[in-house]
């Protein structure tokens, strides 16, 4: 997937004001019209050009595609990196809601819009927005619904958890610059909660109009990376060194889990990849998932004389046994 710099198709700066934007578009938009155009890219061009302002344009937008940085070129290719919009608030609508949800909506943008915002931005399943009250001359509403990708530690989910932490709010400045406010929020962390799942925090979200109370703020969850533990729904996954010796034998480990460490009997004749299950050890809830040990088989280095010696002896030693014996087309 190629990276788009905005900027560089509306031909302004970073720090270009709203009344910039719209000047460069209005011409841009003229020039490149496939109706009147004369440019043998037109058509292609116009496109590039709605979907940069589509972005720059809109203050959440504009913010977290500034969130990723001005070190990508136009056309490099890009991923976005683990976690680019944590912590970033936006308005209760996802892609769908507010595109209209049909697939041809989507059709005249790039891979790399769909997967920042209707991917990236795509709400958890919360309510949508305020919905008016009272008569309409009263102008009484409730405030929108707002959202926030969070990430949180494995173990919060294992044992519930309170934290503390600020979001970014985009807001546009009297002379039209986005600028981000930070407000900080306290929440609970509930146990078992899963990836995927959301906080909801009532009454706080954007302030309603009039009488209308405040639209709820609805909290996103993912799990930060964890340098052992992986997470498939609500079972859990470790990767388990294991010698030769002890796979082949057998042998008692200890190893570690989320809830503390744990003796594993590791069967003789065991072969990588294989799973040994702890049932019920995985993300709580009522009905708890399970806890995986994936056992790897490490090799010892052969950097020493008398290792290579024994490595020569296991070669006369199973000179019968030929691994690749189940691949097709081996003598």
């Amino acid at each position: 997937m190629e990276f788009k710099d905005y900027y560089t198709t509306m031909g302004v700066a970073r720090d270009a004001s709203a009344d910039d934007i719209k000047r460069s578009y209005r011409k841009l938009s003229r020039k490149f019209h496939p109706d009147v155009s004369k440019e043998k890219n037109a058509e292609a061009r116009f496109k590039e050009i709605g979907e940069a302002y589509e972005v720059l344009k809109d203050p959440e937008k504009r913010a977290a595609y500034d969130q990723l940085g001005a070190n990508w070129k136009a056309g490099q290719d890009f991923r976005p990196p683990p976690g680019w919009n944590a912590g970033a608030e936006h308005a209760g609508r996802g892609f769908e809601r507010e595109f209209g949800g049909d697939a041809g909506d989507f059709a005249g943008r790039s891979d790399f819009f769909e997967t920042l915002f209707r991917q990236g931005f795509a709400s958890a399943g919360g309510p949508g927005g305020g919905q008016a009250g009272g008569s309409r001359a009263s102008f009484n509403a409730t405030g929108e619904d707002r959202h926030a990708k969070i990430q949180i530690d494995l173990e919060d989910s294992y044992s519930g958890a309170t934290r503390t932490l600020k979001l970014r709010v985009p807001e546009m400045s009297e002379q039209g610059h986005v600028v981000p406010r930070e407000h900080q929020i306290t929440f609970t962390i509930p146990k078992g909660i899963r990836a995927g799942q959301h906080i909801r925090l009532a009454g706080q979200g954007a302030p309603g109009i009039g009488e209308g109370g405040a639209g709820d703020l609805y909290l996103d969850v993912e799990f930060n990376t964890h340098a052992l533990y992986r997470v498939d729904k609500h079972d859990v996954y470790m990767d388990l060194p294991i010698a030769p010796w002890e796979a082949a034998l057998g042998a008692d480990v200890e190893a570690p889990t989320p809830t503390g460490r744990v003796e594993v009997t590791v069967p003789s004749g065991s072969a990588a990849g294989r799973k040994l299950r702890l049932k019920g050890r995985g993300l709580p809830g009522s009905t708890p998932g399970d806890f995986y040990f994936v056992l790897q088989v490490v090799v010892p280095a052969a950097d020493t004389d008398s290792a290579k010696s024994f490595y020569e002896g296991m070669v006369k030693h199973f000179s019968s046994f030929t691994p690749r014996a189940k691949l097709g087309g081996q003598p």
